[in-house]
């Protein structure tokens, strides 16, 4: 063999073994052979500091950042001083419903983060408010699509798990909703490991393979404790109990005195079950009690669906390693065709002002946004289509505000966005009484909710309606 002939072979073979060994590295790569996050990949993340993990977020970045009580705020910390030390600039951090102080939402740090909500929390409110983060008017279930069709596409996404098992299975543990779709869609995951956050069920697990940069943090995660009912809230809770709540529903509800006011209220009923983005503190002890067995439901029989929580600690060590909750995302457990399966679906939201033809606002006061869209159409429109025909759409508020002023409207604040269309609206509850509107004309309607709104205000709104109308509201 000639020496021309020999050079050639041996720049041939080398070219093989250089594009085998390419070939293996592509195959093993994150994200280039396979993108479920339970299929183990064969490497072993770096477990290093929030300083060091951090450090692969750069200018013009978009990061995005579990929420609820899994807002991974020892990274979030850690990018704020990153992007403040290295004089980053235009990075996007997205997210749902965060707690935590939200540093890098401060006006100091406005030329290098800009917050991007899906659902708004009062930590980025101002932010929004003066113009230095935005928000997306989006309904809860749609929000993995925003990933799926590359709407966003994350450079960098930023989590909470619970310590791996025996196995490297880590769990997203008290808040899945979007979050599995963007890892899906995400170049880089930076995961905070904490032995606080609980292990949970459904589609929450992830192999540690998945991170890039792992950071061990010992932190407890952010509570919610059940505050003090008032009597209103709590007559609330009683009338939707004692007359819209039957033996045998599948429950929705969210956080906050109203929810809490429901559940307290619940503990002589049987069989309830739960399908609910989110639940809190109250559903342990009506479990506890016997009352929330989920044996009538029709899907995941025998156990509680939810999508993410936050509560207090009881709530946590009640989730942890424990089947009987499934976290599942949240274009599943708040889809239409899924909510409308379960057995006399009860949805029960709030609002900030309804006006007198049934048109509820619950995310801006007037022109300034508030908190999101959430999950409450999802919700009240899969109850009203309830397969069974017993579904039971709920909203439920108090008649006042805080200041005295009334909750039941003529018209609703200027700039006020309509989240709940007057057609979807079938009950609206206040301490003093239960409105039907659901086959009501408008005058019909007029006539309803004028009877629940606070006495002191009844005459106003009657005299606005007589203005609108020609006539008198009334039940005929």
């Amino acid at each position: 063999m000639s020496k021309q002939l020999a050079r050639r072979v041996g720049q041939v073979n080398k070219f093989l073994t250089v594009a085998s060994a390419n070939a293996a590295a592509t195959h093993n790569n994150y994200f280039t052979y396979v993108k479920e996050l339970s299929h183990p990949i064969d490497r072993e993340p770096s477990i290093v500091s929030a300083e060091e993990a951090v450090s692969c977020i750069k200018s013009g970045d978009t990061v995005f950042a579990q929420g609820a009580a899994g807002t991974p705020n020892v990274l979030l910390n850690a990018m704020t001083m990153h992007g403040k030390c290295n004089k980053l600039q235009n990075i996007t951090v997205c997210h749902m419903h965060t707690e935590g102080p939200a540093e890098y939402c401060k006006p100091e740090y406005k030329d290098i983060f800009r917050s991007n909500s899906f659902f708004m929390g009062g930590n980025v409110r101002k932010a929004v408010a003066e113009g230095r983060g935005d928000n997306v008017p989006i309904f809860l279930h749609e929000i993995p699509q925003l990933f799926y069709k590359k709407i966003v596409k994350p450079d960098v996404t930023l989590i909470h798990v619970s310590p791996p098992d025996r196995h490297g299975y880590c769990s997203l543990g008290t808040s899945v909703d979007c979050v599995r779709a963007g890892l899906l869609n995400s170049k880089k995951i930076v995961a905070q490991i904490n032995p606080h956050m609980p292990r949970t069920f459904g589609d929450s697990i992830i192999h540690k393979s998945h991170f890039d940069f792992a950071v061990e943090v010992n932190e407890k995660l952010p509570q919610h404790g059940t505050g003090e009912i008032s009597a209103v809230e709590k007559k609330i809770g009683q009338l939707i109990a004692e007359n819209l709540v039957k033996d045998g529903a599948t429950l929705q509800m969210g956080i906050g005195s109203i929810p809490d006011a429901v559940l307290a209220a619940l503990h002589n009923h049987k069989d309830l079950g739960i399908h609910s983005e989110m639940f809190a503190n109250g559903v342990v002890e009506l479990v506890k009690k016997g009352c929330v067995t989920n044996s009538k439901k029709s899907m995941h029989r025998g156990r509680i669906v939810g999508s993410f929580l936050i509560g207090d600690q009881a709530l946590y060590d009640f989730v942890n390693d424990n089947p009987f909750i499934e976290m599942l995302a949240i274009d599943y457990v708040n889809n239409t065709s899924v909510v409308k399966q379960q057995p006399r679906m009860t949805a029960i939201n709030s609002c900030i002002e309804v006006d007198l033809t049934g048109q509820v606002c619950s995310d801006s006061i007037g022109t300034r946004f508030y908190s999101g869209f959430g999950g409450q159409v999802d919700f009240i429109r899969g109850a009203a289509e309830g397969l069974d025909g017993l579904g039971v759409p709920i909203i439920a508020m108090p008649s006042t505000t805080n200041k005295g002023e009334s909750k039941i409207v003529p018209m609703l604040k200027p700039g006020a966005g309509v989240v709940t269309s007057r057609a979807h609206v079938h009950y609206v509850v206040t301490e003093h009484g239960i409105a039907s509107l659901f086959g009501k004309n408008v005058r019909q309607r007029m006539y309803e909710l004028i009877q629940i709104a606070d006495p002191k205000h009844r005459e106003a709104l009657e005299k606005s309606a007589c203005e609108r109308l020609g006539v008198m509201p009334s039940p005929n």
